[in-house]
């Protein structure tokens, strides 16, 4: 079993900026790969951005490249979602999940947080 724990989400401003925390435990040696999704209501789960555990790149959904950023910090097991020039478009609730390999679909990650909303005002 592998857990995550998403943090950081929380209220801002269009323009603004806001970093998401995502920590993970158990047998993470299982899993190759983080993603990080997002779901708006009455919409489905959509990719935003994965990336490796012992790689450097990275995979972004459009909506998001350029103005996204993930990383990892595998001494603490965490990875992270920079989240810069917010839109209203862009509130979710922002998941966390966990795969053996790389992908784009949410069907294809077995280990998932409990998600941090993000909401951005206009």
């Amino acid at each position: 079993q592998v857990q995550t724990v998403e943090s950081g989400g929380g209220l801002v401003q269009a323009g603004g900026s806001l970093r998401l925390s995502c920590g993970a435990s158990g047998r993470t040696f299982s899993t190759n790969v983080m993603g990080w999704f997002r779901q708006a209501p009455g919409k489905e789960r959509e990719f935003v951005a994965a990336i490796p555990w012992l790689s450097s790149l990275a995979y972004y959904s459009d909506s998001v490249k350029g103005r996204f950023l993930i990383s990892r910090d595998n001494t603490k097991s965490t990875v992270y979602l920079q989240m810069n020039s917010l839109k209203p478009e862009d509130t979710a609730v922002y998941y966390c999940a966990a795969s053996e390999r790389t992908s784009r679909s949410p069907d294809n990650y077995r280990y998932w947080g409990q998600g941090t909303q993000v909401t951005v005002s206009s």
